[in-house]
């Protein structure tokens, strides 16, 4: 099977990305021509097998024509990760993304760069070839709507809400490379740069206004890619700047992102302020986080009760305890009679979460055996495909990691 597909005249750029595949998977077979047939059909005609995961496109052809001939596979074939190698401009990078092209490379790109560029284009293709099987228009698990919205929710600060939000992240991108977005909505301290050790070029500030607000494609060159294949929209550099960022706003950003990937994972901050009500508003699932203390397991008793008398409680409902350890004088049975509702993961408390958080690199993500990361793979597992619909021995009630 070839799974990567050249279409360029350029025999230099050719022998760079023949090495650049070298060593993996599959074979990449070039058509050395300076133009494209009428169809995808002209030259998936001649590959044996089935369609290859990543197409790419140049130098050497005319740049409109690869543009269409681009729209086409994206159209009739989505399952093919198209690249484009031409010299950025911001014109051709809103084209290219209009265009349904994966990623743009420049024609000087090294080897490695090539590498990493067509590394990302495989799992991507791969993400939505799994996707496509599962016989619908809809991503596998979500509302009928588009992606599920996972809110990560605390009435209180300081329990690990960021550290569970970005291992959520990193833990569904293993599901659906490609296919996930974390969102920092805690505008005035948000932690998810740090967390992912991330220096965002742009943040959710420039995100809800300008071009990004009304076109999704001109949106996700706003995001920030992560190597564990995810991808980003950080908090505001600077606190202030979350005065311009209003409750519609955030429900604008929300309703783009949840049509353009599977999963869209939102960071919420402490509390119930107007900006966590409108994620609330469309979050298909919220993951209450609770502390071993007694101030955080009586906010989260508190919260619920509002939001329920406001009609706001997403319908999936997953509690996460954070740091158990019945050494503080509580158990996990005392917090559930407090707050009225099954603890669904406690995760226990561990040396190498913290070290993990501070490190920038989620445990999920370095692989780490760890009995946190243990019970961080449970709470994950629960947003897999049909996960409601297979046999669990304690199905909404309380998986406590030992």
């Amino acid at each position: 099977m070839s799974r990567f597909v050249l279409i360029t005249p350029n025999v230099d750029f050719e022998r760079k990305v023949r090495s650049a595949t070298a060593g993996m998977s599959g074979s990449l077979q070039w058509f050395q021509a300076d133009f494209l047939p009428e169809s995808p059909e002209g030259f998936l005609s001649q590959l044996l097998g089935e369609p290859p995961e990543v197409l790419i496109l140049g130098p050497g052809l005319d740049v409109e024509d690869t543009l269409k001939h681009a729209a086409l596979v994206d159209l009739q074939y989505p399952e093919i990760s198209v690249v484009l190698a031409a010299e950025q401009t911001p014109d051709l990078v809103l084209a290219a993304m209009r265009s349904g092209v994966r990623d743009i490379l420049s024609p000087t790109a090294d080897v490695n760069g090539i590498r990493a560029m067509v590394e990302r284009s495989s799992l991507a293709a791969a993400g939505r070839r799994r996707g496509l099987t599962q016989g619908t228009a809809e991503f596998p698990g979500s509302s009928g709507t588009g992606g599920r919205v996972i809110a990560v929710m605390s009435p209180k600060g300081g329990v690990g809400k960021t550290t569970i939000a970005t291992n959520i992240a990193v833990g569904l991108g293993q599901i659906a490379p490609m296919g996930v977005v974390i969102v920092d909505l805690d505008l005035q301290f948000g932690d998810v740069a740090s967390g992912l050790l991330l220096n965002p070029e742009h943040t959710i500030t420039d995100a809800v206004t300008g071009a990004a607000s009304q076109d999704s494609m001109v949106l996700k060159t706003f995001l920030t890619l992560h190597p564990a294949n995810i991808y980003a929209l950080c908090g505001p550099r600077n606190p202030v700047e979350m005065d311009g960022i209003s409750a519609s706003h955030v429900t604008k950003l929300l309703e783009q992102l949840r049509h353009e990937f599977q999963y869209v994972v939102i960071d919420t901050a402490p509390g119930l302020g107007e900006h966590v009500l409108a994620a609330l508003e469309q979050a298909t699932d919220a993951v209450w986080v609770c502390g071993m203390d007694v101030p955080s397991i009586r906010g989260l008793r508190t919260g619920f009760h509002i939001l329920n008398e406001l009609g706001l409680l997403p319908e999936n409902r997953h509690v996460v305890l954070n740091m158990a350890d019945s050494k503080g004088g509580l158990t996990v049975p005392d917090v559930e009679a407090t707050i009225g509702v099954p603890v669904d993961v406690a995760i226990p408390r561990s040396r190498t979460l913290p070290f993990s958080t501070n490190k920038g690199v989620p445990i999920l993500q370095d692989g780490r055996r760890d009995v946190a990361a243990k019970g961080l793979r449970l709470l994950v597992d629960r947003f897999r495909p049909n996960w409601q619909e297979r046999t669990h021995r304690k199905l909404h009630r309380r998986a406590v990691v030992q």
